[in-house]
């Protein structure tokens, strides 16, 4: 398949002035439906890839191939802009280059590689913790490095805000920028002051959570450079089981009501039906 096209369209959206919602999507089905609710973007997470090839919370032991041939099965679906959180690449840097590589070959328009340790420390002191930015630097190189498609968008994604603070996420952002990166994906920690202070010491694009007041703006967010702000998509998924758990025991329920007579009348049938059916010829394997 040729996805140029709709990399080239999310290219355009970075490089003009709207900050859009992405659909939350997490397979073939859900993809096709967030475009033809007139999505242009769709985002596909870790977590919500453990969720639903898994049946797991994120604790970030799906593997690549399994995130990777999902994204396929989703951008083979239709012609929607998939934005993948790839979380910290799989590993190392070499590892990043994997990543890119796989994920390029599925067909998505970007991803964001983040300097997170994961998986997170076990127990009651596992807080999430950062590499350092130097680290961060080599596996955003290495993913620039691996991209074969030069309209292939490379994010680098920190966690800063939540957890050092609005003075190093600025250093991150601005050494992610000089290492190459497209965008800078800020995860958790979101204020207008923090948003208003990193936008104004990069000049690449944004990528972000949402929240409320100014940061459900979108207007507001546009104009300070974030151009894809998600609203929750775990959110997403959870509503999609619930409806489905709940189809399901409807007509669980259905059954069971069913009386006895009703089920014993369509047993009946079934054996009319077998016995009117033409004898079995005695040569064959299973005649008598």
């Amino acid at each position: 398949m040729n996805w140029t096209e709709r990399r080239e369209r999310f290219r355009a959206l970075l490089a003009g002035n709207r900050c859009v919602h992405p659909g939350s999507v997490y397979d073939a089905i859900s993809a096709r439906i967030a475009e033809d609710l007139g999505f242009e973007v769709g985002i596909f997470s870790g977590s919500i890839g453990s969720m639903t090839v898994l049946g797991a919370p994120d604790l970030v032991v799906l593997t690549l191939t399994e995130f990777a041939a999902q994204a396929y099965r989703i951008c083979r679906a239709g012609n929607l802009a998939l934005l993948c959180d790839a979380d910290h690449g799989y590993g190392n840097a070499l590892n990043v280059r994997r990543t890119v590589e796989e994920l390029e070959t599925a067909g998505i328009c970007a991803m964001s590689i983040e300097d997170t340790v994961l998986p997170r420390a076990y127990g009651p002191n596992g807080k999430p913790t950062l590499i350092p930015v130097e680290e961060g630097i080599g596996k955003m190189k290495a993913a620039l490095s691996a991209r074969q498609d030069k309209n292939l968008v490379i994010a680098g994604r920190t966690s800063a805000l939540a957890i050092t603070g609005v003075d190093d996420t600025i250093k991150r952002a601005k050494a992610y920028e000089a290492a190459g990166v497209d965008a800078i994906f800020l995860a958790g920690g979101l204020t207008v002051e923090a948003i208003e202070a990193v936008s104004s010491e990069i000049r690449i694009p944004l990528i972000t959570g949402g929240g409320a007041g100014s940061l459900a703006d979108l207007d507001w967010m546009a104009a300070h450079r974030v151009r894809v702000a998600l609203q929750g998509p775990r959110a997403v998924q959870r509503r999609g089981a619930g409806g489905l758990q709940h189809a399901e025991g409807v007509a669980r329920r259905h059954q069971a009501q069913r009386p006895y007579g009703h089920r014993r009348a369509r047993a009946d049938a079934a054996g009319d039906a077998r016995r009117r059916l033409p004898a079995m010829d005695p040569r064959l394997p299973g005649g008598e």
